[in-house]
């Protein structure tokens, strides 16, 4: 309708007395003045807000599945490829694709998805000793049973036990815990327990050394003996030999023979077959 007819027909309709026409009337009126007057503008005009809308809601509803799919991936959906179990009454030491370390311990077991260097989920069953090689592109996360461990870098234990009470240690660095449903976050330092059981959750310390004061030096040995599975061997004349040292429990047994060597100026030969050490 071009501009003089409208004119035209609202003129009229304005000047009409509504005092003459009933309610019915005024309103089919007032439906045919709509009709006669937009119909035409309605069929010329583009839909494009119309698809901007429809656009708004695929973006909304994208989005949404996508902060779904986030937490979903965060609360324990790693797709196993690699199940790797220890079935022996040993500690397994485990090398990951990402070079980060894994001491699984007897009747655990750890499953991993592919590509796991990208995408380092891990999903653990027992107990494990973790040391994790740093990464901050791709943070590290330990699925263990409602809980979440994300790190960058660091070392830590993760045990579940059998009433699903879940502990974790941290040695080194640091990690953020997080569990199922939750929306807190708990995030620990060196010598602090996480525990989560009967959905409550607590934050205690806990000691991460072993302390050896004016001990003689077969004392680390039986310690290392029960720990790490390999016996020692030290020369007589040092047997009696007393040593104040103190111990990270996660300690690599490498540093640790290191330092007693060069405390006492001692060669030492490791023997990975014999699961032997031997110092001179």
């Amino acid at each position: 309708m071009d501009k003089e007819k409208f004119d035209e027909e609202f003129e009229k309709l304005w000047n009409e007395n509504p005092a003459s026409h009933s309610e019915n009337e005024k309103e089919a009126s007032w439906e045919q003045f709509q009709t006669s007057t937009f119909a035409k503008k309605k069929t010329k005009s583009k839909p494009w807000h119309y698809y901007a809308a429809a656009s708004v809601l695929l973006f909304v509803l994208i989005g949404t599945g996508i902060y779904f799919n986030g937490n979903s991936l965060n609360e324990n959906n790693v797709i196993a490829e690699t199940i790797i179990e220890n079935t022996s009454s040993a500690i397994k030491y485990v090398t990951l694709p990402d070079s980060s370390k894994v001491e699984l311990s007897p009747n655990s077991k750890i499953s991993y998805g592919a590509n796991f260097a990208l995408n380092r989920k891990i999903e653990i069953d027992g107990e494990a000793f973790f040391k994790v090689k740093k990464d901050k592109q791709h943070p590290f996360q330990v699925f263990c049973d409602e809980t979440t461990t994300t790190v960058l870098g660091t070392s830590f234990t993760v045990k579940e036990s059998e009433n699903e009470e879940i502990t974790v240690e941290l040695f080194e660095g640091s990690v953020q815990m997080n569990v199922k449903g939750q929306k807190q976050k708990w995030i620990l330092k060196p010598g602090e327990k996480f525990t989560y059981g009967n959905q409550k959750a607590s934050l205690t310390e806990f000691s991460r050394f072993v302390d050896f004061d004016n001990e003689k030096l077969t004392a680390v040995s039986d310690y290392i003996q029960e720990n790490y599975g390999y016996s020692v061997m030290i020369p007589q004349e040092y047997s009696n030999q007393k040593i104040t040292i103190r111990i990270n429990k996660k300690e690599d047994l490498k540093t640790i023979v290191q330092l007693i060597s060069e405390m006492y100026n001692l060669n030492f030969e490791i023997n990975e077959d014999l699961k032997q050490i031997t110092f001179q």
